[in-house]
């Protein structure tokens, strides 16, 4: 099996929540905290921390270290969500024609 095989199969979420969903429902809302008090822990504005709550917004690399410094999971586990809750979007529209790049 190819790697790149390997890469798409075995994700058994096709509409993943946006990881935002996920930081506001199970770390901020347990921890009572409110989008200024978090941005400001973790030295972002409140502005972005909105936008990555409420889904106009992904994780970007630096909110994912962020996230690390401030003892919530790892940077790697915050894009990796990011990635699949991406794919899952593009794997779900329509897809144009695409052929192949290797060798017939």
């Amino acid at each position: 099996m190819s790697i790149m095989k390997t890469t798409t199969e075995g994700n058994p979420m096709k509409n993943p929540p946006h990881p935002g969903e996920l930081l506001r429902e199970d770390v901020l809302a347990p921890l009572d905290l409110n989008v200024t008090e978090a941005a400001e822990r973790l030295g972002i504005s409140r502005v972005t921390l909105s936008r990555v709550l409420n889904g106009r917004a992904g994780i970007s690399p630096d909110l994912a270290l962020r996230l690390e410094q401030a003892g919530v999971s790892t940077a790697r586990f915050w894009l990796t969500l990011q990635m699949q809750y991406e794919l899952a979007r593009v794997s779900n529209s329509k897809r144009p024609r695409v052929q192949s790049l290797t060798a017939a």
